[in-house]
């Protein structure tokens, strides 16, 4: 399991797993309200994002009131 220090600088949700953290970190999205908006399907394009990290990214978005963008 992922601790704090192997996540600096990022407030991205934990359950999303270490492959789906390193993959959105090198597309350059460090904070979870950067992701509000963005189309799922981009998302799902970056190696180590799957289904899981789609839903619990959605599912924290939602509890800001955000939400992953619409594809196309």
């Amino acid at each position: 399991m992922a601790t704090a220090s192997d996540r600096p600088g990022t407030d991205l949700p934990r359950k999303i797993g270490a492959p789906a953290t390193r993959a959105l970190v090198a597309a350059g999205y460090t904070r979870l309200s950067q992701l509000a908006g963005v189309p799922a399907a981009e998302l799902a394009a970056l190696h180590g994002v799957g289904p899981k990290a789609l839903r619990v990214l959605g599912e924290a978005l939602a509890e800001r009131g955000e939400s992953l963008g619409e594809t196309g």
